[in-house]
């Protein structure tokens, strides 16, 4: 079996996953220990302090004191998450991380939140192999609840992602963004309408 530095210098590529695969292994034992960890942190109360520790336990990293994790929070992974600073991640929130999660500081996740970094292959020969893209939340940024964020899409610092939304592609530093799939709505406190 490989270690887990092997296993994130290869996901972290973005070279594709083959079904079979050694890594394809990894990825199932790495879903095991996640699996035992998220149980700890979501099926019993925990101070604060607590859930840190529990979550640098899933992430195997240290944790900045700043984080605050309203649990449940789910992944089949943990080990490709990287935080900043002033993090606010509210309850039922979904990491895929495989293919690596970067949040950058001040960054606030709403309820049920789902952010992806894995996809399959479209040829049905080979739909069971996994494409890992990393997703970026620049700092400052703000998803609300039930926001989907897709492989490899970057948000941009300061961006709103509205609840709901879907989002597909990049989205600019402080843009407002709606709908699925994600389109543009406006630029961050523009004026919307004048008095003048």
């Amino acid at each position: 079996m490989m270690d887990l530095k092997d296993f994130l210098d290869y996901v972290n590529s973005g070279k594709e996953v083959e079904s079979p695969s050694e890594i394809q292994e990894m990825f199932d034992e790495l879903l095991l220990e996640a699996t035992r960890i998220k149980s700890k942190l979501n099926c019993e109360y925990h101070t604060e302090d607590e859930i840190r520790e529990i979550f640098s336990e899933l992430t195997s990293q240290p944790v900045n004191e700043s984080l605050r994790l309203i649990p449940p929070f789910h992944t089949d992974c943990g080990k490709n998450i990287h935080l900043g600073e002033n993090v606010f991640i509210n309850s039922n929130c979904t990491m895929q991380d495989q293919g690596g999660v970067y949040i950058g500081d001040n960054v606030l996740i709403g309820h049920n939140a789902c952010i992806l970094t894995l996809n399959h292959q479209e040829d049905p020969e080979k739909r069971a192999n996994l494409l890992p893209a990393p997703v970026k939340i620049g700092t400052g940024a703000w998803l609300g609840s039930n926001v989907t964020v897709l492989p490899g899409v970057t948000i941009g610092d300061g961006a709103i992602i509205a609840a709901g939304a879907v989002v597909t592609k990049d989205v600019e530093a402080n843009t407002i963004v709606a709908g699925i799939p994600a389109k543009v709505v406006r630029k961050v406190n523009e004026n919307k309408c004048s008095n003048k």
